[in-house]
């Protein structure tokens, strides 16, 4: 469940401020209720790994169990043995063509001077004498520092559009000028990782929209301007939004070799949103499969891992302030639930050949009040005491974070994802392959 898509915000990024000092389950089936000890964990029993996709990707970084991680501050980073911390990048543009060379001195966004770090280029979220992009490398060392993979959220094409979020926005592509210092932003980050290790995903939403909007669902549907917009890395894709996925993603390999790059695949991209399904006859994989296609479309068979989603929401959050119903059943008995989630996203890592990676998990837990920033939701517990079960649908990592500034996070839990990361960590981790 999420807010309706074209209703949906991400988490803006002036959470750069706190990023700035790293530069710095009960027995009751009631939807809710807590998981008790889940029926595998940790100790489920590995396959011999030979086709598994999970476990090829985790050695690639030198991990043999699926990661767990969150977009947290620096002292919870350090309070757990955390795999994964992340960050998105979403806001504004630089006015020029191509990146400033200096925060404090001609560099602007939206017409606004970029000095002391107030402009709304993320390239100059720092100290304005600092090279341009010091947020971000600052990230990088912070997370490495604690022995974590830094992962980046790329999530501009919205944001920095003008455009209100969905079918609207897709017509930005289509501006030259805009879709260039995009790219050119795209070019700016992927120098500023550099040679570094680190996860990347490519604007979770907009490739749901590129689906869901065109009459016919395809990406070829949608122009963009991308051969006038960056002839140098796209010259030979195709002006739409297919060459748009791939030579972005053809970008990270050419100035981030070592990363690792994925796209989003959104269970509600197909005008049916799967993750809230009720009907026991719908047809899971089949929808997920069409998802999974339409991303081989723009790329996706060239890159490393795809991003999946529960909510970006908690589900208390939602039950209090719109009345809907967003829970999953933590029994699996009446829909939706978990397996319907993890049959889902199965679906779709199988139909692409790659592992995924659950985003943006809701932070929420059954102790909290059900008031701001500390809303209830099962989803911690869940995962977190039934690896076994995301790591037989293919899954190598689970990554908790708030999706806005109203939801629960890992500071205002009461320490819930910590305790749960430690536990989990202590009792070995959950193997990449599980026979089924």
């Amino acid at each position: 469940m999420r807010t309706p898509a074209l209703f949906r915000r991400k988490c803006w990024p002036f959470l750069a401020a706190g990023l700035l000092a790293v530069a710095g389950c009960s027995d009751s089936s009631e939807p809710g209720g807590e998981p008790g000890p889940g029926t595998d964990g940790p100790g489920v029993t590995p396959g011999d790994g030979s086709e598994c996709l999970g476990a090829k990707f985790l050695t690639t970084l030198g991990k043999s169990t699926v990661l767990v991680g969150a977009q947290m501050e620096d002292d919870t980073a350090k309070a757990a043995p955390f795999d994964v911390r992340y960050l998105y990048i979403a806001a504004g543009l630089f006015d020029s063509k191509d990146a400033c060379n200096s925060c404090a001195s001609g560099c602007t966004s939206e017409g606004k001077s970029c000095v002391g770090g107030s402009c709304n280029w993320w390239g100059c979220w720092q100290y304005d004498q600092d090279p341009p992009g010091a947020y971000v490398r600052d990230f990088i060392k912070a997370a490495q520092a604690n022995g974590q993979i830094p992962f980046i959220t790329y999530y501009e094409a919205f944001q920095a559009s003008g455009y209100t979020e969905g079918e609207q926005q897709l017509k930005a592509l289509n501006d030259s000028a805009f879709l260039g210092r995009y790219l050119a932003d795209w070019r700016f980050l992927l120098k500023q990782v550099g040679q570094e290790k680190a996860l990347l995903q490519i604007e979770p939403d907009m490739w749901a929209y590129l689906q869901f909007f065109p009459k016919d669902g395809k990406a070829q549907s949608t122009p963009a301007a991308v051969k006038a917009a960056n002839p140098t890395d796209c010259g030979s894709q195709e002006n739409n939004g297919a060459g748009l996925g791939k030579c972005m993603i053809a970008m990270v390999r050419k100035y981030a070799p070592n990363a690792k790059v994925g796209l989003h695949a959104s269970a509600w991209a197909t005008k049916t949103d799967v993750s809230q399904n009720t009907d026991a006859s719908f047809d899971v994989a089949g929808e997920a499969n069409k998802v999974a296609d339409f991303l081989l479309s723009v790329g996706a068979g060239d890159t490393d891992f795809v991003t999946v989603e529960a909510s970006d929401r908690d589900a208390g959050w939602y039950e209090k302030t719109t009345g809907s119903a967003a829970w999953w059943d933590p029994e699996n008995r009446k829909l939706p639930h978990f397996t319907q989630a993890f049959t889902w996203a199965k679906a779709v890592s199988t139909r692409l050949g790659k592992p995924h990676i659950w985003w943006q998990l809701p932070v929420g837990n059954m102790s909290l009040p059900n008031s701001n920033q500390k809303w209830r939701d099962n989803r911690v517990d869940y995962f977190l005491t039934h690896p076994g079960e995301v790591a037989a649908a293919g899954g190598v990592g689970m990554l908790f974070g708030a999706g806005n500034y109203e939801q629960t996070t890992p500071e205002t839990d009461g320490g819930n994802l910590v305790k749960r990361v430690k536990t989990y960590k202590d009792a070995g981790g959950q193997a990449a392959c599980v026979k089924n």
